[in-house]
């Protein structure tokens, strides 16, 4: 085991490992208190050392312990009838998603994902409501959540823009949050898997880096009950904004360079 991973991290430099390490931490922070986010900074990060192959499962493996340790909290604080269709339509998507990942160049997909919600952000800033009450806004909200989060892994934004949407104490947002974010994280594994993703590679690399980012999730939940909460609804907003431009700008470049 040793042996594979000194052979894994062999071309990598200490200052790219160092990268990744303070990466982990501060997503497994934004996790914690705003609920979503982390994905995006460890698929961003990790892409560029190793690669999207491996950073999609990485950042699925990293999260799944905090998604444990936050569940508690979803299960006290969430709405049933929120988490439940949401979930259950981003496992039927996520496939298919996975499938975009695998075989398609996602670029321009990835570009017009980055100006939607930067759109969603704009309007919820102004106080537009995407009609969350009604099942067929949660149905279509957990298919675009789940088909991005199979191709991307950052499945969170489409769940953020209709969380802030709906009235809701900052506890009761951030748990819907969490909950659906928890369904995201459960649906990318079989297909993750199907498609062999899961590599030696990426399993020695997922167990050396999990406890960095659950540590800071630990912090950022610590936060958030420690009056961080007052916080929520902007901190969220910034987040969901800047997963839209810094998505859109590496999309941008990948499609130039591509």
């Amino acid at each position: 085991m040793v042996a594979e991973l000194e052979a894994l991290l062999g071309p990598v430099s200490v200052l790219e490992l160092a990268l990744v390490a303070a990466t982990l931490l501060i997503a497994g922070f934004l996790r914690g208190f705003v609920g979503f986010g982390g994905a995006l900074i460890v698929i961003m990060v990790v892409s560029a050392v190793f690669g999207p192959l491996i950073a999609v499962p990485i950042a699925v493996l990293t999260g799944l312990p905090s998604t444990i340790q936050l569940l508690p909290v979803a299960v006290r604080h969430a709405e049933r009838p929120f988490v439940i269709p949401f979930g259950l339509a981003s496992f039927a998507a996520a496939p298919f998603g996975t499938w975009v990942l695998v075989s398609v160049e996602p670029a321009v997909m990835k570009m017009a994902i980055s100006v939607a919600v930067l759109g969603m952000v704009l309007m919820l800033y102004r106080g537009w409501r995407f009609g969350s009450d009604s099942l067929l806004v949660l149905l279509g909200a957990g298919t675009a959540a789940g088909l991005i989060q199979g191709s991307a892994g950052i499945g969170g934004p489409p769940v953020v823009a209709v969380v802030l949407s709906r009235p809701g104490t900052p506890e009761q947002q951030r748990a819907n949050v969490i909950g659906a974010v928890t369904a995201l994280a459960l649906c990318s594994l079989p297909a993750l898997w199907y498609h062999a993703l899961f590599t030696r590679d990426v399993l020695l690399l997922g167990l050396v880096l999990f406890p960095l980012y659950a540590s800071t999730t630990w912090l950022g939940s610590r936060y958030f009950s420690a009056g961080g909460k007052h916080h929520f609804r902007n901190a969220a907003l910034a987040l969901l904004a800047a997963v839209g431009v810094i998505t859109l700008g590496l999309a941008i470049r990948d499609y130039l360079t591509g």
